[in-house]
């Protein structure tokens, strides 16, 4: 996973003190599972339902079970879009093997390994507003939005500063990791060798919410996740989140970064498009199967390329091929590469229903 230069080596001591958290609370073997983890703050459009899909048929073509996660620590998650995203996803014939786990369900256990963090000198208290924060991930010649770990140091007396400053505003201090390296190189089975920034992430906010590059390693590594299937919106931030499991303890999953689903405008879609959720093309004439269809497409398993009639997941799964998203690296065929690219989605042309649209 590691390579020259970019070989993490932690303190023996932080590292043995921390890992016992994890594997005292998780000693009993997990069976190898893949996920998806959606935040509900809104229905799935047409991005969030392919990704869920392939998470879904990746782990199912490895003999994995498969995880659904609801990540709600977002102040913007209501119990409704749980409701709707389950739904929707059930339609599509997605099944998983456990109880739908819940984030805010395990606060204590998040709350356990901050602790430990923070008896091992491994967190360090943020005073940066969001302006501060903004003045300084746009400084020249550091990687985009990468921390400089400006309250690292600070003496006494300007920790003092800090705290008055926030107070003022009614805020907190946020809390960030005390990392030991500036860069990674990990490995995604999709895209091959990535190497990107670790700065000192925050661990928890200053509102006293954990943060997603924190939890996420924690569910994952608890869970027995061991594939991770996501957009590669989010493969800047996968160094950052391995060096957080090596630094628990948790090994670290296969990592396959899959292409964005963008509008007619090349911004990747949302539900403000129009017509890219379940409910919305209902109204247009869109069933379950021909979303499904609609998919696969996208991901070329066409009739017209001899894959058949889509219209199942079931079907999605007896035809997937788990390398057709992986680069020149795998040796992926040239008729591939197309797949690979973004998939635009034309929100218009979905209004005039699935027979207008699919193959």
């Amino acid at each position: 996973m590691y390579g020259g230069t970019e070989q993490v080596e932690y303190h023996a001591a932080e590292r043995s003190a921390t890992r016992r958290g994890a594997e005292e609370s998780h000693a009993a073997p997990l069976r190898a599972a893949g996920r998806y983890a959606p935040s509900p703050s809104g229905d799935l459009h047409l991005g969030n339902l392919r990704t869920a899909l392939l998470a879904w048929a990746y782990a199912r073509s490895a003999g994995m079970q498969f995880i659904l996660r609801m990540e709600d620590l977002d102040e913007r998650s209501r119990p409704q879009y749980v409701d709707s995203q389950l739904h929707d996803l059930a339609a599509l014939g997605l099944e998983w093997d456990e109880p739908v786990l819940f984030q805010s369900q395990r606060l204590d256990r998040y709350a356990e390994i901050f602790r430990q963090l923070e008896k091992d000198g491994m967190l360090y208290e943020c005073y940066c507003t969001r302006k501060d924060l903004a003045e300084v991930t746009r400084a020249p010649h550091r990687p985009p939005g990468s921390y400089p770990g400006t309250c690292r140091n600070l003496s006494v007396e300007q920790r003092d500063a800090g705290r008055a400053k926030l107070a003022g505003s009614g805020r907190e201090p946020a809390f960030r990791l005390r990392t030991a390296v500036t860069t990674l190189t990990v490995t995604d089975a999709n895209d091959g060798r990535y190497s990107g920034a670790v700065d000192d992430l925050v661990i928890k906010r200053g509102d006293g919410v954990y943060s997603y590059n924190f939890v996420s390693v924690v569910d994952d590594g608890d869970s027995g996740v061991a594939q991770i299937v996501r957009g590669n919106d989010l493969l800047p931030s996968t160094p950052r989140q391995v060096y957080v499991q090596k630094l628990l303890g948790y090994p670290t999953p296969e990592y396959r970064h899959v292409p964005l689903v963008l509008n007619d405008r090349g911004v990747r879609l949302a539900k403000r498009d129009g017509a890219v959720t379940m409910g919305r093309l209902a109204a247009f004439g869109w069933q379950a199967a021909d979303v499904i269809q609609l998919l696969a497409e996208s991901l070329g398993y066409s009739e017209s390329r001899g894959y058949g009639d889509v219209r199942s997941a079931a079907d999605f799964l007896a035809v997937f091929e788990p390398e057709r998203l992986a680069g020149a690296h795998c040796g992926v065929r040239g008729e591939h590469d197309g797949v690979r690219r973004p998939w635009y989605v034309d929100v218009t042309a979905l209004e005039a229903g699935p027979r207008a649209v699919l193959g």
